[in-house]
Formats: structure tokens, sequence, C-alpha cells
């Protein structure tokens, strides 16, 4: 796909793409992605549409007849999306959620990128060999199934998925165990997985901006050296890993998912390479403000 001119010059030419969501007005996707565009020349325009349920139906309708290139995919759509698609990658039919839609001439194909996302900024910012880890998980919504489905494939020796409803956590191990030795545990047997744990990941909201004071687990529970990650980018810094930090952890924070899921959304639709750097760059400046 050749995409010409220079990057948010809106003329007559102008590609739309765009992010849903139910709320919306707090996403930092536009000025990210517009600012991807910038750097590529591309003449496109990124915008955020707030979308409740009961349209779904009808924006997929829209994205055909207005040619929308690409959408983004956030809470709590990732899931009722996939109802009104032509196709579904089969990483995204696994993961049972979708995060990127591309429009190939009105057929709408979804992709997720959260998983491979966070994998590739885990790996980039805090550990670089997953094989043979022992791995707990927080949480089991859309954002655990991307990420347990991605970690499966780095061979890692155990993946503990807690949750609040076992039998959600049940679901999402059941759909992985023939990928990776994958099990479901209440928040009853959080600590004692922690204590072993060589790397556990928030997956849920708890931490986000307001709420800023509250943590998904006790940092005690962590043993020293291993790696504390969160989903959450706003704040950079979570309490949960403000706390873990202090208790010896490495930490790792969700600005990196956040860039890289764009990153892959953006080199689907265009096939070119995302300016990762310059996407970073405009996030932080964003958060700081």
């Amino acid at each position: 796909m050749t995409i010409a001119g220079a990057g948010n010059r809106i003329d007559s030419n102008t590609i739309l793409f765009g992010v849903i969501g139910d709320p919306i007005r707090h996403s930092k996707s536009p000025i990210m992605m517009n600012r991807a565009f910038r750097e590529t020349g591309i003449n496109g325009v990124y915008t955020a549409y707030h979308i409740t349920s009961e349209r779904i139906q009808d924006f997929a309708a829209g994205v055909r007849a207005m040619g929308i290139r690409g959408i983004n995919v956030t809470i709590p759509h990732k899931l009722d999306i996939m109802s009104v698609l032509d196709e579904i990658d089969p990483g995204a039919q696994a993961i049972g959620a979708v995060n990127t839609i591309v429009n190939e001439d009105g057929k709408l194909i979804g992709y997720n990128t959260d998983g491979i996302g966070y994998v590739r900024s885990l790996k980039e910012e805090a550990e670089s060999e997953l094989a043979g880890k022992r791995i707990v998980v927080i949480g089991a919504g859309g954002a655990a199934r991307g990420i347990v489905y991605a970690l499966a494939s780095e061979k890692p020796a155990h993946i503990a998925i807690a949750n609040r409803s076992v039998d959600r956590a049940k679901a999402i191990a059941e759909s992985f165990k023939d990928k990776a030795d994958v099990e479901a545990i209440s928040n009853e047997q959080l600590q004692a997985a922690c204590l072993h744990a060589d790397i556990v990941i928030n997956t849920t909201s708890v931490g986000m901006f307001p709420h800023v004071d509250e943590t998904p687990m006790n940092a005690d529970w962590l043993k020293p050296g291993a790696v504390a990650s969160d989903l959450i980018y706003n704040p950079l810094k979570t309490k949960f890993l403000q706390q873990a930090e202090q208790r010896g952890c490495r930490i790792h924070g969700g600005l990196g998912m956040f860039i890289n899921q764009g990153a892959y959304a953006f080199e689907y639709w265009t096939g070119q390479p995302a300016p990762v750097a310059a996407m970073r760059e405009t996030v932080l400046a964003a958060l700081q403000n």
C-alpha cells in the first residue's frame, strides 16, 4: 500500500485512522499516531471516536462506507468488535480479543498487538531471556489473555494467573495449556506464587490515574531481584512499582507496551516501520504535561 504526501497535511487524499472506546477522551493514541504519520510523511490523520457498545455494528458499517483504513480498539470493545469483522488473525482468534483493525477495501481484518507489544517491551526494557522463567499474571481480562498468549511462545517454566474470579483465570489457562505450563490460582494463593516468581505482571487497572494510591498486591510478597511489571502507563511509575523498587525488584512500566502495540498497528496499516522513538517522545511529553 502506497500512501504518499506529507504527514498530517489534511487534503482530499488524507486517509483516516482512529481509536474507539468508552470512555475515550483520555486516550494518548491520537497524539502518538499523528506524530508517527508526521515523522514518516504519511498523509493520514488519526482521531478518537467515542463508541458505546450498542453502536458497534453501526460503527463497522461506517468504517466500510467511509473507507477508514485502520482502527485501534480499546476497553470495553476488544471482544464484542469481533462479531462485526470479516476475518480474524489466528493470534487474535486464539486470544479471543482484537485491538487493531485493518480495512482492506471494505474487508475488515482483526489483529491483536497487545501481547506481542508487551513482550517486545518486557524483553527490551527488563528481562531479555524469558525461557525458563516463573511468571505470575494478576488479572484475567482481555489484556491478560493477549499477554499469556505471547508469553507462552517464549518457553517459560510456568505461568500462574491470579484473579478474583478463578473461573475467568481457568478459562485462559485452559486456552493455552497446550502452549505452556499455565495454571489458574485464586487471589488467596497469590502470595505463595509470588515467593518463587521471577516476573510478576499486573494486568488490572488497579493503581491507574486518578486512583494512584491503590495497588494490586502487597509488594512485600515479591522476591528481591524479580521483575515487577505493570501495564499501566499513567502514572509512569505506579505505587505497585514504587513499592517493588524499594523491595529491591527491577521494575517495568506500561509505556513500552502502549508504544509497541501502536507501532505494530502502524506497521499493519502502512507496511512501513514505525518511528518508535518519536512516538515515545510524544507520549512522554503529554504525560509530563
